[in-house]
């Protein structure tokens, strides 16, 4: 008759008890075609900010842009989007946007923006800015 191991007798080495789970290496996701990664050193370059749209205006030659003004802390800075279809002047008017704050001005149909609105396209084709879940000052950094 067999007398059972103490509980603090050594393991077998060829015991089933003694084989510890290997450590299963995290799956990579898939990045989808025409997507470039980048690094998070890249990442943090991006400068994300809460702005305050203080003045919309629809643009003079693009049916498809809004004009903006967009406080953001201490300064304000005009940013042209392609929102028209989706939000009228009046509408942008008070709304706590993300904005990337650290973009190249550039000039769209002839007006110069100083930066970008965050936004999600809907599958239906909808769009929905990004904007804080409750009242937040402007020029906040988002992290």
């Amino acid at each position: 008759m067999n007398d059972p191991q103490p509980a603090s007798a050594p393991i077998p080495p060829n015991s089933p008890a003694s084989t510890t789970p290997q450590a299963v290496p995290p799956l990579a996701a898939a990045v989808p075609p025409g997507v470039a990664l980048i690094s998070v050193d890249q990442f943090f370059k991006t400068k994300l900010v809460t702005g305050e749209v203080i003045q919309a205006e629809a643009h003079p030659q693009a049916d498809r842009l809004l004009v903006l003004q967009v406080k953001t802390g201490e300064t304000t800075k005009q940013i042209v989007s392609g929102i028209r279809q989706f939000y009228t002047p009046e509408q942008m008017i008070g709304k706590t946007v993300v904005i990337v704050n650290n973009l190249q001005p550039t000039k769209l149909r002839g007006i110069e923006s100083f930066g970008m609105l965050l936004a999600v396209r809907l599958p239906e084709g909808s769009l929905r800015l990004i904007t804080t879940d409750g009242p937040a000052p402007s020029g906040l950094e988002v992290s």
